[in-house]
């Protein structure tokens, strides 16, 4: 998946608490499985009317000139509640969005960030206001991966933490496969003594074949 690094530009305001998985990508959007193309059913029952689903909500902050290039999500706490359904972070960064900011996030999706390439920041409270204001007024923010700290439009630094593993694993851009095929060599020196010192399983599977 995609490195991450740092990530600097406009970061879009959604100062609602308890954003939940079905408001983040409703069930209609639910029958693929696929990654890609999610980012057109993001928040749709807030960013199209009601009356008319077709036509956008002009009065949804994504449909702003200013937030429609949004690379980063400034939200209330306890983001990503609800069901696990692993669409919400597809959705989220097949929009362009590839941090979310908030004070709390639910732990599934909080998870299935880091699987996907994305990067949820946990900050007190007190700053996710800051960086709310800085969104509310269109300027963007930088998040420096490698130091852990959100850059603020004043060039104030908020520190926040990032489990060692799953920071190495955004900034190598690893998931789950690429680990494993980082110990390539590993498993196929495995493989290879287990069909030298076992080689009657050999035969076992190739039977079951």
């Amino acid at each position: 998946m995609p490195k991450f690094t740092t990530l600097k530009g406009v970061a879009a305001p959604l100062d609602i608490q308890n954003i939940d998985t079905d408001m983040i990508i409703p069930k209609q959007y639910l029958k693929t499985i696929k990654r890609s193309g999610l980012g057109v059913g993001l928040f749709s029952e807030m960013r199209y009317l009601e009356q008319d689903p077709t036509k956008p909500n002009p009065d949804f902050m994504l449909n702003k000139a200013q937030w429609k290039s949004a690379k980063i999500l400034v939200a209330g706490n306890n983001f990503g509640c609800g069901s696990s359904r692993e669409h919400a972070p597809w959705a989220i960064n097949d929009f362009g969005i590839r941090a979310v900011i908030a004070s709390g996030f639910a732990d599934i999706f909080f998870n299935n960030c880091f699987k996907n390439g994305m990067l949820p920041v946990v900050l007190p409270e007190e700053q996710v206001r800051k960086c709310m204001q800085d969104a509310n007024a269109g300027k963007e923010l930088e998040i420096d991966l490698p130091n852990q700290v959100v850059i603020l439009s004043s060039g104030e630094k908020l520190k926040f933490d990032v489990d060692p593993f799953r920071k190495n694993c955004l900034i190598e851009g690893l998931d789950d496969i690429g680990i494993t095929m980082k110990k390539e060599s590993a498993i196929a020196a495995f493989e290879k003594k287990r069909d030298d010192v076992f080689s009657f399983l050999k035969g076992i599977e190739l039977a079951k074949v």
